[in-house]
């Protein structure tokens, strides 16, 4: 793991991947990569070591539905440390927050919002379907 969060530091990534011997770098924001992973090639989140920078609860339920074995963030939610603690997944972490804050630093993040209230992973999911979708 602390070769992925080398390379998540040096390189400005917001998220670096590996399962196996592969390793991949991913660079958008929120949680758009993680998302397309688990939607068009789920096997490459099956098993896998993430380092992130951010995680919320959104992205937290992606990487419990896609299989995911170990987490690192710089920075984690406690709503995704509660939801991931449910899970079995190994998780370690720089600091830990009551909740992920929107990039204007206004208010929530608008996926922890929508996700804080949600029981089931399917509908933390679904949830993340319609604000993806609403951004395009």
């Amino acid at each position: 793991m602390e070769a992925l969060v080398e390379l998540l530091h040096s390189k400005g990534c917001s998220c670096v991947i590996r399962n196996g011997e592969v390793v991949r770098e991913y660079y958008q924001r929120g949680v758009k990569d993680i998302y397309t992973l688990y939607t068009v090639e789920p096997e490459f989140l099956r098993g896998a070591s993430i380092a992130d920078k951010v995680i919320g609860r959104a992205a937290a339920a992606l990487m419990i539905l896609g299989g995911v074995k170990k987490i690192y963030a710089d920075t984690i939610s406690l709503l995704a440390l509660e939801t991931l603690s449910k899970s079995g997944v190994e998780v370690s972490y720089s600091q830990a927050v009551p909740h992920i804050i929107n990039r204007t630093k206004s208010g929530l993040c608008p996926l922890e919002s929508a996700t804080k209230e949600l029981e089931s992973l399917e509908q933390i999911f679904a949830a993340i379907e319609k604000f993806l979708s609403s951004q395009t």
